[in-house]
C-alpha cells in the first residue's frame, strides 16, 4: 500500500516518512542518523530512498546537527583515483566518485582541498600538460572543481584569476569566502624547481567569482594557510632557490609569517621569524585545532605562542617514524591525528607480525586531545588499493 502524501516544510509533495508523525517532525529525526548510514537506509522504503537523496536532509543537518566531522582522502589525483570519506567514529569508509577527467592533463599533484558547507573543492595543482612544450615541465593549473554531497556529483566552477599549485588557502565559511595566496608550478617530481607567485585572490561562492586583493610582500611558494581570529594566516615557504657547486637547485625557506586582515581592507603585515636560525631548516606540518596553531616537527608537536612569535613544544609522538614526510597531520573537531601506515613504521622486531597484512592495508591513527594533555591510538584497514605516500595524499575535514 502506498503511504499517502503530505507537503512539508521545503514546499514539496513528498511520501510520509514515519507514520503518525508530521514529515518536519520525521525528516528532523531522520537527519539525527550519521551520515554513514545514509547508504543503507535507502533501501528502506520509498520515501527515506527520496529522503536521504535530497537537498532538503543536507539543510537540515548544516542547520540543527551538530555532527562530528568526517576525513576527506585524496590518495593521488582525484581525476584517477577515486577519494575517500572516513568516519573516525564509527570506523566507516566511503569511495566518492571521481573527479572529471581532461584528456589532456595528468600527473595532478600540489592541489588544495577545503571544505564550504556540503561542498568539497579542489583548487588548483600542479601537472603535466600534453598540449605544452616541452612535455616534461609542469604547469601550474588554475581549474577549481566542487563536489555536491546532495546531487553526489562533481561541477567546474569558475577557475583562479592566476593559475597554481603548492599555496597557501583558507575558507571563510562566515563569508562565503576561499582565500589563496602565493604558490607555483614546482611538481612533487621536481625538486627546487619551478615558478614562485605572490599573488592572492578571494572566491566569493555566492557569485562564483575570483577577486585579485594585495599580494604578499614576496613570492612565496609551498607555504600553507589557514582563517583564525578573522585573519588569513600564511606561513613558511620558500622564495628563490641556489645551487649548489652550481648543480644542484636548493629551497631558501622562509621562516617569518604574514598576516591578512581581511575584514579590515586586506592589508597585510609580517610578524617575523618564527625560529632562530639553526633551529630547524623548514616549517614542519601545521594543523589548526580549536583556535590554536600546532606544527608537527621530527616527531614532537609543538604549539604557536602569538604574543611571542614562538613554537613551543606540546607532546612527544608515542610511536615515533624516521621522516615526518610519511605521516599524516590532520585536526579533526578538538583532537589532533596523526596517520602513519605500520608497514612505513615498523621496527625490526615487528617486521614478522606485520607481514601477516597485506601492503599498505594498516592504517595507526594516533590521536592526541590538547585539552587533555592525552594520547590514544587505533588502527583501521583502509580500502585504497595503492600505497598511501602522506607527502602528496591530500586530506580535508568536513562536516556533514
Amino acid at each position: 500500500m502506498v503511504p499517502p502524501l503530505s507537503s512539508d516544510e521545503f514546499g514539496v509533495q513528498t511520501l510520509t516518512l514515519i507514520p503518525g508523525l508530521p514529515n518536519d517532525v520525521g525528516a528532523l529525526i531522520l537527519a539525527f542518523v550519521p551520515y554513514c548510514h545514509h547508504a543503507r537506509l535507502k533501501v528502506t522504503c520509498k520515501s527515506w530512498r527520496r529522503f536521504f537523496s535530497s537537498k532538503a536532509l543536507i539543510s537540515l543537518r548544516q542547520n540543527y546537527v551538530v555532527a562530528p566531522k568526517l576525513l576527506c582522502i585524496f590518495p593521488q589525483d582525484p581525476s584517477i583515483s577515486p577519494p575517500y570519506l572516513f568516519d573516525p567514529k564509527n570506523m566507516w569508509w566511503c569511495p566518492l566518485p571521481l573527479m572529471p577527467c581532461n584528456p589532456h592533463v595528468y600527473g595532478l599533484t600540489n592541489f588544495i582541498s577545503v571544505a564550504v558547507g556540503p561542498h568539497l573543492y579542489v583548487l588548483g595543482g600542479s601537472l603535466f600538460d600534453t598540449r605544452s612544450f616541452p612535455l616534461d615541465r609542469p604547469s601550474p593549473s588554475s581549474s577549481v572543481f566542487r563536489f555536491d554531497f546532495a546531487a553526489l556529483s562533481w561541477e567546474s566552477v569558475s577557475p583562479m584569476i592566476t593559475p597554481r599549485g603548492s599555496f597557501a588557502c583558507a575558507a571563510v565559511p562566515e563569508r562565503g569566502k576561499i582565500l589563496v595566496a602565493g604558490g607555483g608550478s614546482r611538481h612533487t617530481m621536481f625538486g627546487a624547481a619551478g615558478s614562485r607567485m605572490s599573488s592572492v585572490e578571494m572566491y566569493d561562492i555566492g557569485n562564483d567569482e575570483w577577486v585579485a586583493l594585495d599580494g604578499l610582500p614576496r613570492f612565496r611558494a609551498g607555504c600553507v594557510g589557514f582563517y583564525i581570529g578573522r585573519e588569513f594566516w600564511v606561513m613558511g615557504g620558500y622564495g628563490e632557490s641556489r645551487t649548489v657547486l652550481g648543480v644542484f637547485p636548493v629551497d631558501e625557506y622562509y621562516r617569518d609569517t604574514v598576516v591578512m586582515e581581511v575584514m579590515n581592507g586586506g592589508k597585510w603585515r609580517e610578524l617575523g621569524d618564527m625560529w632562530e636560525e639553526g633551529e630547524r631548516r623548514r616549517l614542519g606540518k601545521i594543523v589548526v585545532a580549536e583556535g590554536e596553531i600546532f606544527m608537527l616537527d621530527r616527531g614532537e608537536i609543538f604549539r604557536y605562542d602569538k604574543r611571542s612569535n614562538r613554537w613551543a613544544k606540546e607532546t612527544c609522538v608515542p610511536k615515533k617514524v624516521s621522516d615526518d614526510a610519511s605521516v599524516g597531520f590532520v585536526g579533526l573537531e578538538e583532537e589532533l591525528y596523526l596517520l602513519t601506515l605500520l608497514n612505513a613504521s615498523a621496527s625490526a622486531s615487528e617486521s614478522t607480525r606485520l607481514r601477516q597484512h597485506k601492503r599498505s592495508s594498516t592504517l595507526l591513527m594516533q590521536i592526541y586531545n590538547p585539552g587533555q594533555s592525552r594520547w590514544r591510538s587505533v588502527v583501521v584497514k583502509p580500502p585504497f588499493h595503492q600505497s598511501l605516500d602522506f607527502r602528496t595524499t591530500v586530506m580535508c575535514p568536513i562536516r556533514l
